[in-house]
């Protein structure tokens, strides 16, 4: 269609008898046509059309969102930052992807500047917990916990406060590019690293990223394993894949706007944690994730 067709298009929707009709022919052009509603919008005077526009604009994004979320499960759900980024566009549709990889590049810089040859595994997570805690002094968000910003990691690089899941995802986003064996653990409502190294003469150990990376001992998880009255499960203990992580950060957002009382949007957001879950074996510790509410 021609530019003058679309806009053509676009202006049938002020006639109610066939807007349904315009309306699906809209959809089914696809994201490419966002910009012309978005100029019709700008030019329109009548809200209630400004607000089937808005409606239009949304069903789109949100389409071509799920469509991305597809494509990232189908090619493996290897790229970590990509996964997080399509939680993020949820929210913030115009969410720039490379400028996250830049943050991410700094502080792996940064941290890089600190490390020596043959440094001691727990000398390089103090190297990134300086970094990350006292140089830039991310921290968790306990003001506004339930807050839906908690999830979204263009603004938690920006604001430096963040949940347990946030927190640690920067942290192995970091230690991933400074090839450091940092994975995900899934534990019960609480979210946290493990190093595992290779050298074998080194136990493995685990990062407390919303307490400031505190190291913690298997014995310790056990402990805090105990506290919540469970059986010791494999989950707790070994890494988790990328996969799981954003099914977990698609959950703790679904319970965000639940808390926010937005139910349409937890709604919305279930349909992207379906995409991943569907026809899936889930590993995630615990579905009632509301990461780190319960911490001290």
């Amino acid at each position: 269609m021609t530019n003058k067709e679309i806009k053509a298009l676009i202006s049938l929707l002020d006639d109610p008898e066939i807007a349904p009709q315009i309306q699906g022919k809209i959809e089914s052009l696809g994201e490419s046509i966002i910009p012309f509603l978005e100029e019709s919008w700008e030019e329109s005077l009548d809200p209630a059309q400004q607000q089937r526009l808005e409606d239009l604009i949304h069903n789109l994004q949100f389409g071509g969102l799920q469509q991305r979320l597809r494509v990232w499960r189908d090619s493996g759900s290897e790229n970590l930052l990509e996964g997080m980024w399509l939680l993020n566009s949820y929210q913030y549709p115009d969410a720039d992807l490379q400028a996250l990889s830049r943050a991410i590049e700094q502080l792996r810089f940064e941290v890089w500047t600190l490390l020596r040859p043959d440094m001691h595994p727990a000398d390089q997570v103090q190297a990134l917990n300086y970094v990350m805690f006292r140089t830039h002094k991310f921290s968790a968000n306990t003001q506004n916990f339930h807050s839906p910003a908690n999830s979204m990691l263009h603004l938690v690089l920006e604001t430096r406060r963040g949940n347990p899941l946030t927190l640690c995802v920067i942290y192995l986003l970091v230690a991933q590019r400074l090839n450091l064996p940092v994975f995900g653990v899934n534990l019960p409502n609480l979210f946290v690293l493990t190093f595992q190294p290779d050298d074998p003469a080194v136990l493995p150990f685990y990062i407390n990223c919303y307490n400031r990376g505190l190291i913690l001992s298997r014995t310790d998880i056990e402990h805090y394993v105990g506290q919540l009255n469970l059986s010791p499960n494999d989950i707790f203990y070994e890494p988790c894949s990328h996969l799981d992580i954003v099914r977990r950060a698609l959950r703790n957002l679904m319970m965000s706007f639940e808390k926010m009382q937005e139910p349409g949007k937890s709604a919305e957001v279930g349909k992207l944690l379906a995409i991943l879950t569907d026809d899936a074996t889930t590993t995630d510790a615990d579905p009632r994730e509301d990461d780190g509410a319960d911490e001290d």
